[in-house]
């Protein structure tokens, strides 16, 4: 068995960060701009004009120049504006106006708009009840960005944002990085098939599920692999097949029971382990290595309790899959007021299911490890740190947020 190797939380995280970023840069491949949404760009996209193209109003109103505009001054109106239209009159001039609609171009000579709020028109005139400064209501044009300028770097995760100005500036198709195979192996002879009956002593497969669901939103294209008996040959051979995808998650058999074979396992493939535990909870017993034989493929050995997998998967292994995918996971921490103290013992950092209602977080009450469905409640999960045997209601506490 490969030697005993357990790290606090921080130096397990930066463990698989330096590993993650050695990984050679993924193949890329064109996309349609929809089938490429939640995945890594391959290429920087740069404006292919000027954004926006013209000075643009962002109010319905009128057209002015701002030093002939006071409270009580009337200006000749000239005609409208809409948008998607282009006003095809002369420059406005001193004592002129045009209606405009959010979104036209302001005209040539104009350099503000007045919202028609603050406006009377009277005919062939229209009665300002205030003033207006230079620039006012209107974007510049060019100063969203400049043609030729990169509006989108490599490696960017494309969402929905990113979709808008992709399709702004004209990709249609985009250059994003091959997703990387994820196989998902669980583990045991207590777990079964989701659509089983269990027996009293029997619980069914939803790591693998969970799993999937997870790398899937960190970029990743996983395969759920059959599940794994307590038997060494069968297992061999399905590890076997998980090291020949690109990540392998093991879910169950890390920890010290007599039948936990996975680590055995391992190192008939010359598994180099990184760490075999890290000083959290849940999730104490994760391992991460690589195998050294065949394509030198990373695995993750997450514990087999529900909640300690989705723990330790969020904590270590999505910023691998994203790394694999061409991009990057940093972990997104908040602070919050505590709602009720909390006391826990020291030693371990701890990441323990809660709601996080405006600026305040509360536990919620769980059994334990295996309680997905207090887990399934919660929004966020408050950090305690591992030399705090306690913390106090209304203190000021660290949250790990959901991607």
């Amino acid at each position: 068995m490969a030697a005993e190797k357990v790290l606090g939380f921080a130096e397990a995280r930066r463990c698989v960060e330096d590993h993650a970023a050695k990984l050679a840069t993924p193949v890329a491949e064109s996309a349609t701009l929809l089938a490429a949404a939640g995945r890594y760009l391959g290429e920087d996209i740069a404006a292919d004009r000027d954004l926006p193209p013209f000075p643009r109003a962002t109010r319905d109103g009128y057209a002015v120049r701002s030093a002939d505009v006071r409270p009580g001054a009337s200006l000749k109106l000239l005609g409208q504006i809409k948008a998607g239209e282009v006003w095809k009159g002369d420059a406005i001039a001193g004592g002129q106006c045009v209606e405009i609609m959010t979104g036209a171009p302001v005209p040539e000579g104009a350099d503000a708009v007045i919202m028609v709020e603050y406006t009377q028109e009277n005919g062939g005139s229209v009665k300002f009840e205030r003033g207006a400064a230079a620039g006012e209501n209107v974007v510049a044009a060019g100063s969203e960005g400049r043609r030729g300028q990169v509006v989108l770097k490599r490696g960017t995760c494309l969402g929905p944002a990113q979709i808008g100005i992709a399709a702004t500036v004209g990709k249609s198709r985009v250059a994003v990085y091959r997703k990387p195979r994820v196989a998902i192996l669980s583990t045991g002879d207590e777990v079964i098939e989701v659509e089983s009956a269990p027996e009293v002593q029997q619980i069914r497969n939803s790591n693998s599920y969970s799993l999937a669901a997870q790398v899937m939103e960190a970029g990743g294209d996983p395969v759920i692999l059959p599940i794994a008996p307590d038997e060494k040959v069968r297992l061999r051979s399905l590890v076997q097949e998980g090291l020949e995808s690109d990540l392998l998650l093991l879910s169950g058999g890390v920890s010290m029971g007599k039948y936990d074979l996975v680590e055995q396992v391992l190192e008939e493939f010359g598994a180099e382990f990184y760490f075999t535990g890290a000083r959290i909870q849940p999730g104490r017993p994760i391992v991460f290595g690589r195998a050294r034989k065949g394509k030198r493929t990373y695995f993750f050995g997450l514990p087999g309790n529900p909640v300690s997998t989705l723990v330790t998967f969020d904590l270590f292994a999505a910023h691998m899959v994203a790394a694999l995918s061409g991009g990057s996971r940093p972990l997104r921490f908040a602070t919050a007021k505590l709602a009720k103290p909390v006391k826990t013992k020291p030693g371990l950092t701890r990441f323990l299911p809660a709601v996080l209602a405006a600026t305040e977080v509360e536990l919620i009450p769980w059994q334990g490890s295996g309680d997905i469905a207090a887990t399934a409640r919660a929004n966020c999960y408050l950090v305690v740190p591992e030399d705090r045997p306690e913390l106090a209601a209304g203190e000021t506490v660290q949250v790990l947020l959901p991607r």
